[in-house]
């Protein structure tokens, strides 16, 4: 039943909502970020992972994402075998900004390498990139960041990582989270000496499952044995060569 036009349905001025805290998980290391991204919002895509890593012990821990971005730069981060540690919603770092006015900024990422080098993340669109007064921004602080912090800063445009650049990177992530060695090496040998274009021509000439086949080339385009255009949906039909 349609309600009487003068009602009004609005919920109004709503109060603003503490930050969603995840309850523990049996055998998963709990999240310890800085802050919590998790609030509510109408825009932002909040994300969280459990993610195992050298530096957990091979141990899954709770990661909070601010958004789809910060997420895609950190799982492409991860598919580097030299990846030892990684770092989200970091302690923030206190800088003064284009008006003399003291201000602070949180880093995105922070990861470290199997050899101790650590590189902390500013990740940011496009357009607010472009602007002169981000880059005024990102120069303080990246001036103000101590080195005891990180050996280096870098700049990710959030717009390279499109919807499906970010949906290839979550099933190849999924795939080297279920490693099958033998079969990646039996598919890798039999693509290495045949001849294909696409994906579907591979698993054609590999003598195994067709599931067994189709994972095993995710895995290895994941560890760059395999290239295909990240771009578009990787799938049977897409074209694929050697790395």
């Amino acid at each position: 039943m349609s309600l009487p036009l003068e009602w009004d349905t609005s919920l109004g001025k709503t109060k603003k909502q503490p930050a969603l805290v995840v309850d523990p998980v049996h055998g998963v290391l709990p999240y310890d970020g800085f802050r919590n991204p998790l609030t509510r919002s109408n825009t932002a895509h909040r994300i969280s992972m459990a993610i195992a890593r050298p530096a957990t012990k091979g141990q899954r821990k709770i990661y909070h994402f601010d958004g789809a971005r910060e997420m895609a730069v950190a799982l492409e981060a991860l598919l580097s075998p030299e990846l030892y540690g990684l770092e989200v919603q970091l302690p923030p770092v206190s800088y003064r900004g284009v008006n003399g006015k003291s201000r602070s900024h949180s880093f995105d990422l922070r990861i470290t390498f199997r050899d101790g080098f650590r590189r902390a993340v500013y990740v940011r669109h496009g357009q607010s990139l472009a602007r002169p007064e981000t880059q005024d921004e990102i120069r303080a602080i990246f001036a103000a960041t101590p080195k005891s912090f990180a050996d280096d800063k870098f700049v990710v445009n959030g717009d390279q990582y499109t919807k499906r650049y970010r949906d290839n990177l979550l099933r190849i992530w999924n795939s080297l989270n279920t490693p099958d060695p033998d079969i990646d090496a039996q598919v890798l040998e039999c693509a290495r000496n045949t001849n294909f274009w696409l994906m579907s021509d591979l698993i054609a000439k590999c003598h195994l499952s067709s599931a067994q086949t189709f994972q095993a080339i995710f895995r290895l385009i994941g560890q760059g044995y395999l290239k295909a255009n990240w771009n578009g949906v990787i799938c049977r039909h897409s074209r694929i060569w050697i790395g």
